[in-house]
């Protein structure tokens, strides 16, 4: 169920953030390098204006510099940021700490980071308080737990006194929203507050943060890459691109009218739900040239799923759980039932999403099916071997024939090593050829996946987040592996940088017919990608099916939530809330002995399979 809340802005009245001529400069070996370039904005009582761009655009050191928080010694903030008519560059540091948090707060992208581990949530935001107003400790525990109780945090007062590992990622992002909301500030600054959350938990808090501006009537400048996030919350958006506001307008303006070739090519690489309507096959991304603002057009895919085959990839009943110990001697005290009865197929050149939130056990198979976990028991055939079976030699063997593409490339990446030798590392580690056979495939690779060959010598930092995500599929393909475990591969990636990398994915799999087991929990680039979905909860598959059937016709309670919190680039859903429930993920501890319910599906069409409920 939706509901619509209308907004209503006041032209009349004095702006509450006021922004002029904002320039902002970093000293880099000597020289002052400029990152904002004269950036001029308002932000009116009641109002939310959005800063929308890619990694390196200068929205985040825009929100920076207007809270003051660059290192003085190697940064400069020119021109006017006026704050309820204070200029907030000409106040000395003892009052500007004053003005942090009672008059404009900030929430980050990474609660965890921000909260302090070794204090309770309770005496944090209590500390907010007691910083800003001369009250007792009665008082701010009463005022945090009527806080936590606002953030829509349930059992507030029981978890006065717990810690921050305690909470989940968008409990703790509430946690900072209440923090943030302690002195009543007339704005929030939100700093891309949902990127790190999964869809369910996003939705969540942006409907959040309309309620309690509503009930605040506080002003939000809201900064983010995620174009179907600016359509849902903001009144006006700036687009930031190099360090520069390249267009700005209301919301509406933007989305249907915009003018800049950089907004359009925001726009078209969005992916949206239910775009792929009538489409038989996946289909790639459109692809607009930032520059010119030119569109190519996606061209339809063949089919490559080999159905009269045996599917290379067979899993049956696969069951992997963590034990868990405690007590004077470390006994067994029970059990993360990480992926329980868990089974599946995939045939040669077909995709096979697994989607789910974050703790459902999506990234645990692809790494059972790999044996970089160990599973309790299932059967895993892939490509002849039979997985669960394997002696150390064959297991090495078995791993030629599927590779693993992670979320962060460059954590998976060696520092050290150049990115020709990282590429051509597993084809010499398996003996696959000579040094200079392996250099040359290496090199080969890299152009397959739209990099130079003479790049080969340089190191993964003098590379961009894409274009590391296309070293590390290059690496993934030296061993021509038939199978690829994509691990939320595309998720920490730019909107316009994530579609190339999945246009990248389906143009491999058309070239060198691969299947793909796509682990992600974004609903919408799975829609275009797959050809199959599996929806994961709780360890178990509670949905599968042909990627029409399960998207035009969810029939899974969880299914359907995780469709219903996509954020939809469209300007007239501003003000519409999802009413999601605000309830955490349930834990996947089962006490020593616990027997899971046998699993029963039925089949909603041709297979379609749905997991069917006990009855409560």
């Amino acid at each position: 169920m939706t509901t619509n809340a209308a907004q209503t802005i006041d032209p009349s009245k004095q702006p509450v953030l006021s922004v002029s001529d904002l320039t902002t400069s970093f000293l880099v070996d000597g020289e002052w390098r400029t990152v904002v370039k004269d950036i001029s904005f308002d932000v009116m009582p009641g109002e939310t204006v959005a800063i929308v761009g890619e990694s390196g655009s200068g929205k985040s050191v825009t929100s920076l510099s207007i809270m003051r928080l660059l290192a003085r010694a190697s940064s400069r903030i020119e021109g006017s940021i006026r704050l309820n008519g204070r200029d907030l560059l000409s106040l000395p540091e003892a009052e500007m700490r004053k003005v942090r948090g009672k008059d404009v707060a900030m929430i980050f992208q990474e609660p965890m980071t921000s909260l302090n581990p070794i204090f309770t949530i309770g005496r944090q935001i209590s500390e907010a308080l007691t910083c800003h107003g001369n009250i007792s400790n009665a008082q701010a525990k009463a005022e945090t737990i009527r806080l936590l109780e606002k953030v829509r945090i349930p059992n507030a007062s029981s978890r006065f006194d717990e810690y921050p590992h305690q909470f989940s990622g968008g409990m703790r992002q509430r946690v900072m929203i209440a923090m943030a909301l302690a002195s009543r500030p007339k704005l929030l600054i939100a700093d891309e507050p949902t990127t790190a959350l999964d869809v369910t938990i996003q939705g969540q808090i942006l409907d959040l943060i309309k309620v309690l501006q509503e009930e605040e009537g506080m002003s939000v400048l809201f900064i983010t890459h995620d174009m179907g996030v600016v359509a849902e919350i903001s009144d006006r958006t700036i687009v930031m691109y190099r360090g520069e506001a390249v267009e700005t307008g209301k919301t509406d303006d933007i989305f249907h009218r915009g003018q800049h070739p950089y907004t359009r090519a925001l726009l078209s690489a969005v992916p949206r739900l239910g775009s792929m309507k009538d489409q038989r096959q996946p289909l790639r991304f459109p692809i607009v040239d930032a520059s010119t603002g030119e569109l190519s057009e996606p061209k339809a895919l063949a089919d490559t799923v080999d159905h009269g085959r045996t599917p290379v990839l067979e899993v049956k009943n696969l069951v992997t759980r963590f034990e868990l110990h405690g007590g004077l001697f470390a006994r067994p005290t029970g059990a993360i039932h990480a992926v329980e009865n868990v089974s599946f197929d995939l045939a040669q050149g077909e995709t096979l999403s697994l989607v789910g939130e974050s703790g459902c056990g999506k990234s645990t198979t692809g790494r059972s099916i790999m044996r970089l976990i160990n599973p309790k028991s299932g059967e895993v055939r892939l490509d002849g071997y039979d997985v669960m079976k394997l002696g150390a030699v064959d297991l090495r063997r078995m791993r030629r024939s599927i590779q693993m593409i992670f979320q962060d490339p460059f954590a998976s990446l060696n520092p050290r090593m150049t990115i020709g030798a990282a590429v051509a590392e597993p084809f010499i580690e398996h003996r696959l050829g000579t040094r200079s056979e392996a250099r040359e495939k290496a090199a080969d690779l890299l152009e397959r996946v739209g990099l130079k060959a003479d790049m080969m010598s340089r190191y993964p930092h003098e590379f961009s987040g894409g274009q590391r995500q296309r070293i590390c599929i290059a690496r993934a393909l030296a061993l021509d592996p038939k199978v690829i475990v994509a691990d939320e591969s595309v998720s920490a990636l730019d909107v316009s940088i994530k579609a190339q990398v999945c246009n990248l994915l389906m143009d491999l799999q058309q070239s060198l017919n691969l299947s793909y087991l796509f682990i992600s929990h974004d609903m919408a680039v799975v829609e275009r990608v797959s050809h199959r979905v599996a929806v994961m909860y709780l360890g178990e598959i509670v949905e599968i099916g042909p990627r029409a059937s399960v998207f035009e016709n969810p029939q899974h309670a969880y299914t359907k939530k995780l469709m219903a919190a996509v954020p939809v680039p469209d300007p007239s859903r501003r003000g519409i809330r999802r009413n999601l429930a605000v309830d955490e993920l349930k834990s996947p501890v089962r006490p020593v002995g616990y027997q899971p319910p046998a699993q029963h599906y039925r089949e909603v069409s041709s297979g379609h399979l749905v997991r069917m409920e006990e009855a409560a």
